[in-house]
């Protein structure tokens, strides 16, 4: 798939987690529905279009279209965010662990279990038109892993989800949003068109995609702060 975001633009990609209860949340990973809604809400009002990777990405020009990602593959994506998309008629991009499908974020030290998706589960967000991508098997920081566990986080990742979806899976999210030159060349050399890590740092390009964390303290003034300032915190991204 080739890119075509114009390169004078600085693609706004919004990054959530989980959709629901926040009242023990250490890692600030989730938003409520209520909030997401609200948020949802604003960029209607701005004239902004929430949309997948896949459609950003393949878009002449992305100046009214924010890129909407859900990492880890939570369960209540389900529940609480699909709907909300569906009524405001966004697309979005779900970062699936198929290592970890029916299984929790284990990963995080801190803070409650929260369930993730199963097969099933990820089947129905495909089949509802969510664009499924890689987030690894099982949640590791890829730069601390040898050759052999790298390239078994990144093919083999994508292979299952091709699998239990029968979709092609394009795209790929670092763990953790920790990247190095050796985890993006393994990330491009399986076959991914496209990959979103988290800040902007010396790696640029289609498969180092910077991302803005959303949260449930962004209210529509910390929205329209981003937003304004999005574009002097990331410099245009090379080759898309």
């Amino acid at each position: 798939m080739a890119a075509a975001v114009d390169s004078a633009t600085v693609p706004w990609i919004a990054m959530y987690h989980s959709v629901g209860d926040c009242s023990d949340d250490p890692y600030r990973i989730t938003v409520t529905p209520d909030r997401l809604d609200r948020q949802l809400n604003w960029l209607c009002r701005r004239g902004l279009r929430g949309v997948s990777m896949a459609a950003l990405l393949a878009a002449p020009t992305s100046t009214n279209l924010v890129g909407l990602t859900f990492d880890d593959g939570y369960a209540d994506f389900l529940d609480h965010a699909l709907p909300l998309l569906r009524k405001h008629d966004f697309g979005a991009t779900l970062f699936v662990l198929p290592g970890r499908l029916g299984g929790d974020n284990a990963w995080d030290p801190l803070g409650p279990r929260k369930p993730l998706l199963t097969a099933d589960g990820l089947r129905r967000a495909c089949e509802a038109g969510v664009e499924i991508g890689s987030h690894g098997l099982t949640h590791v920081d890829l730069t601390k892993t040898d050759d052999l566990r790298l390239k078994s986080e990144v093919i083999e990742s994508r292979a299952a989800l091709e699998e239990l979806t029968g979709a092609s899976v394009k795209g790929f999210c670092y763990p953790y949003g920790t990247l190095d030159e050796r985890v993006v060349d393994a990330v491009r050399e399986a076959g991914y068109a496209y990959a979103c890590a988290i800040d902007p740092g010396p790696l640029t390009g289609p498969y180092a995609l910077p991302r803005l964390h959303i949260g449930q303290n962004d209210t529509a003034v910390r929205l329209f702060l981003k937003h304004r300032l999005h574009r002097l915190r990331r410099r245009p991204v090379e080759g898309i």
